[in-house]
């Protein structure tokens, strides 16, 4: 059994910009309202210590695993519940360069296991969206 959540915005700005909003991971108190924070190395291999809180929702932390990482470009990892299998997230955050000075940011997430039946994804997407139109608003400020 899989889900897949998948969105996308049109951000006014270059990906350096952007990226650079992205993973300035302890400014994310101040604007990220669905993923409250990044703590450790992020680097591939590395594991790092995430907090979300999707809209009406409790907050969750975990532990995931980096598995992507290119400056400008893609970010991504892969989280467990308890072990691999059971719920499994493959977390990933994608900028496209779309050459006019607008960079294109995909935030999406594959979900896999024997508990994912019972996942209601709806929650999750409103996080997504949220934090992808706070992004735009802060990469879009002069």
């Amino acid at each position: 059994m899989a889900k897949e959540i998948k969105t996308e915005i049109l951000i006014n700005a270059s990906p350096t910009k952007v990226w650079s909003i992205l993973t300035d991971f302890d400014n994310y108190p101040n604007w990220n309202q669905f993923i409250k924070s990044i703590i450790g190395n992020v680097k591939i291999g590395n594991k790092i210590t995430t907090r979300i809180k999707p809209p009406e929702t409790k907050e969750m932390t975990f532990k995931p695993k980096v598995l992507t990482y290119q400056v400008n470009k893609e970010f991504s990892w892969i989280g467990h519940l308890l072990f691999t299998g059971l719920f499994d997230g493959k977390h990933k955050f994608e900028l496209i360069d779309n050459g006019n000075g607008t960079t294109t940011f995909r935030q999406s997430e594959k979900f896999k296991g024997i508990l994912v039946w019972m996942f209601n994804a709806e929650n999750t997407k409103k996080g997504f969206e949220k934090m992808n139109e706070k992004l735009k608003i802060m990469a879009e400020k002069k």
